[in-house]
C-alpha cells in the first residue's frame, strides 16, 4: 500500500484540523479508533478538574456554590445551543441519556398534543427501545410500534414513512445508527412527522461533536444524546436535552425534582417548577462531571463541526475504498452505508473472526483499538480532531496482515464483558 501511505502523508500534511490533535492525552504505541464509543481525554480537562477539586471543592468548599458552581451547568449548556444553532435557554445538561429520554417522551405523552403511539425501528441503539418497552407497560393507554426492516444496515423510509402517516405518534429514532452507521434524512424526516401530526426525538448521541447539526434550519423539536463520544466529555459524561421553546411551553417535567424547582435554595414544601429548559433540571447536578466535559465542547466549537464533518467524510470514503480494495479480497464485508451521504462517523466491517481479530489488534503495536458489535460487527470510529488519514491506512495494513497469517487464531472466542 505504497501509494495510499504516500497520499494519507501528504492529506496529514494538508489537514487544517492537525494541531488539535495536540489538545488531547496521546499514546504513540496506539491508535485509537473507538471515539464513537468513548472520546480521548483532552489536557485542558485535567487542569480543569484538578482546580475544581484542589481549589474549588478542597480549598473553598460549600463557598464554591456560589463562586462556580451555580452557573456551569447554564453556561455549559448554552456553549451546546452555539455548537448546535438552537436558541437560548432551549437545551440543558445534567442527567443521562436514558433518563433524558424517558423524561421526555413521558412529558410528551402527558401533554396530549400526540397520538399516544410510540413508534421506533430495529436501527435504534437498545437502551431506547427498553425505555419506550417500559412507558408503554406502565400506560396502558401507549402503544409501541418497533418497525422491523429487511436490513440491520439501512432504514427503509416509505416504510417508515408510511407508517408515520397511517399510524401518527411519538418518534424516537437514533440520528447515527449505532452498529452501521446510517444517518436519517434528519430534515426530510422531522418536516415528514410534521405534515402528520407527529414529532421525531432523536437520539444524537453518535452524532453529536461530529455531525454539523443545525437544530434550527431542520426544524428539529426535540433531542437527546451523550456528551462522551464525539464530543469527548468523559466517561458517563452528563447527557444533554434540546426542546424547541414553542413545544418547551406546554411540557412538564414528570419528575419534580428540586433543582427543577424555580428557587430550589429557598426549599419550600410546594414545588413551583422553574420556567423554560430548566424546569426539566431534576437532582443535584454532577459537578466533576460537567467540569469534565467542558473542555471538549470548547475544542469542537473551535474547530468547527463543519470542518470536522468534511474531515470525517474523506476520511470514512478513504476507509471505504481500502477496505473495498484491500479487505473483501479477504472475507471481509462492509456493514456500512456505500454512499457517503448516508454514514455517520463509523464504518462497520465484519468477518467470520470479527471478535478474535479486534483483539489481534490489540496485540501489537502500535495497539489498534476499535470496538465489536454483536453479532459480527467491528466497528472503527473516525474522530477528526485526533485521527490522522495515515492511522487509517495503517489500521487497513493491520487487518489484512491479521488475516492473511491468521493471527486471530491465537485468541480464544470468549468475549469480555465491554467489547
Amino acid at each position: 500500500m505504497r501509494n495510499e501511505l504516500a497520499l494519507a502523508k501528504e492529506l496529514d500534511f494538508k489537514d487544517p484540523l492537525k494541531n488539535f490533535r495536540r489538545k488531547f492525552v496521546n499514546n504513540i504505541n496506539e491508535i485509537y479508533l473507538d471515539g464513537n464509543s468513548l472520546g480521548k481525554l483532552p489536557k485542558s480537562s485535567v487542569q480543569n478538574i484538578n482546580k475544581a477539586v484542589n481549589f474549588h471543592w478542597g480549598k473553598n468548599l460549600i463557598r464554591s456554590w456560589n463562586d462556580h458552581w451555580l452557573n456551569l451547568i447554564e453556561r455549559v449548556s448554552s456553549k451546546l445551543e452555539i455548537l448546535f444553532n438552537a436558541n437560548k435557554n432551549e437545551i440543558t445538561i445534567g442527567e443521562s441519556t436514558s433518563v433524558f429520554l424517558h423524561q421526555i417522551l413521558t412529558a410528551l405523552i402527558n401533554s396530549n398534543k400526540y397520538q399516544k403511539h410510540l413508534i421506533s425501528d430495529n436501527l435504534n441503539f437498545p437502551s431506547d427501545i427498553y425505555i419506550m418497552n417500559r412507558i408503554s407497560e406502565i400506560n396502558k393507554s401507549v402503544r409501541l410500534t418497533i418497525i422491523k426492516y429487511n436490513s440491520d444496515i439501512e432504514a427503509d423510509l416509505k416504510k417508515l414513512k408510511n407508517k408515520i402517516k397511517s399510524n401518527p405518534g411519538i418518534i424516537c429514532l437514533s440520528l447515527v445508527t449505532y452498529k452501521s452507521s446510517w444517518i436519517y434524512p434528519m430534515k426530510e424526516i422531522n418536516d415528514w412527522a410534521l405534515m402528520h401530526k407527529s414529532i421525531i426525538v432523536w437520539d444524537l448521541s453518535h452524532a453529536s461533536g461530529v455531525i454539523d447539526l443545525n437544530f434550527k434550519n431542520s426544524q428539529t423539536l426535540i433531542a437527546v444524546g451523550c456528551t462522551y463520544k464525539y464530543l469527548n466529555g468523559g466517561p458517563g459524561s452528563p447527557a444533554f436535552l434540546y426542546i424547541q421553546r414553542n413545544i418547551l411551553k406546554s411540557l412538564h417535567n414528570p419528575i419534580s425534582g428540586w433543582f427543577g424547582h424555580s428557587n430550589p435554595f429557598l426549599f419550600s414544601e410546594k414545588f413551583k417548577p422553574s420556567i423554560g429548559i430548566k424546569k426539566f433540571l431534576n437532582g443535584t447536578p454532577s459537578i466533576i462531571s460537567v467540569v469534565a466535559m467542558e473542555a471538549g465542547i470548547d475544542i469542537t466549537i473551535e474547530a468547527g463541526t463543519k470542518f470536522i464533518e468534511n474531515k470525517s467524510k474523506q476520511q470514512s470514503e478513504m476507509l471505504k475504498k481500502l477496505i473495498i480494495k484491500h479487505l473483501i479480497p479477504y472475507g471481509f464485508k462492509l456493514e456500512s452505508p456505500i454512499e457517503v451521504k448516508n454514514r455517520g462517523s463509523h464504518i462497520s466491517i465484519s468477518h467470520s473472526e470479527s471478535w478474535r481479530i479486534c483483539k489481534a489488534l490489540q496485540k501489537e503495536k502500535p495497539l489498534i483499538i476499535t470496538d465489536y458489535r454483536p453479532p459480527r460487527f467491528i466497528r472503527i470510529g473516525i474522530s477528526p480532531l485526533y485521527i490522522r488519514y495515515i492511522d487509517i491506512v495503517n489500521t487497513v495494513i493491520r487487518l489484512v496482515e491479521i488475516v492473511k497469517n491468521k493471527k486471530y487464531l491465537n485468541f480464544t472466542h470468549q468475549k469480555t464483558i465491554v467489547s
